[in-house]
């Protein structure tokens, strides 16, 4: 399959193209590599896939897989994503790409609303204009807010988001439910669960954790450690991610939950 992938200079990104290209796909990576952390963590993600010197705009064969092709582009510009589609045709579109933290929303709420929101916006769009029949996309456990029914489910209300960028994303998948009925695209919407490993985000517990001891440094916890939270570690995610891009989606309207499908 030809599968676009956004975000792949981003830690799930990053592992998602090289489980693709081994199962065979075509990988298309875009990112816009904003700097909401270093990006020269960004930078070596990328030349450890064969991608050096990225520049706007312009297009990168992968010096370690031919079948790998980035291009530095960012989702809130509709007309250049739209070109992209306009030049390349698709099987399957895999969004991971957004503006992350939870905490960093409460500042920068506008942030959220462009990269998650209208980023998202654009390429539903795209693939409703060419015919791209299956749309998977990064959501997050943050959508459950102070849900108190532990384990969540899929099945759980999630009408109450404590923060930005879990609004935004409980908006993503209400506008993928939307397409999937209207156009008949398969939208199946992922809600992660802290994903960790190496090359793994700077700014997520694991990783601000390690600095500290390593640096004989105070461990900042909030609400006084009364916390808990699920990790997940990044090879059964992008093994998941993998499984279901190399499945055949099945439309079936009569059945509830498709073709717009959430997964935890």
């Amino acid at each position: 399959m030809n599968v676009l992938v956004t975000g792949t200079a981003g830690f799930i990104g990053f592992y998602l193209v090289q489980k693709l290209l081994d199962a065979g796909h075509t990988v298309y990576g875009i990112d816009s590599i904003n700097h909401y952390y270093d990006v020269a963590l960004k930078h070596d993600r990328l030349h450890a896939c064969g991608i050096d010197h990225p520049v706007p705009d312009k297009e990168i064969v992968s010096s370690l897989n031919t079948n790998y092709t980035f291009c530095q582009l960012d989702l809130c510009d509709a007309e250049a994503i739209h070109k992209l589609f306009d030049t390349h045709t698709f099987d399957c579109v895999v969004n991971l790409a957004a503006q992350a933290g939870v905490r960093y929303s409460l500042k920068h709420p506008e942030s959220y609303v462009q990269s998650n929101v209208m980023g998202f916006i654009n390429l539903l769009e795209s693939c409703k204009k060419t015919n791209c029949k299956k749309f998977i996309y990064a959501s997050s456990s943050s959508v459950y807010g102070n849900n108190q029914s532990v384990p969540f489910k899929e099945t759980d209300t999630v009408d109450h988001p404590i923060s930005i960028y879990a609004a935004t994303k409980k908006s993503d998948e209400l506008m993928a439910n939307a397409y999937a009925h209207l156009y008949g695209i398969q939208t199946i919407g992922l809600r992660f669960f802290t994903v960790y490993g190496p090359f793994g985000r700077p700014d997520m517990a694991p990783m601000l954790f390690a600095n500290a001891i390593q640096h004989d440094e105070v461990i900042r916890i909030f609400n006084n450690g009364n916390l808990s939270r699920d990790f997940t570690y990044i090879e059964d995610i992008v093994t998941g991610i993998e499984k279901i891009v190399s499945t055949p989606g099945i439309l079936r309207e009569d059945v509830p939950g498709t073709p717009a499908t959430i997964y935890n």
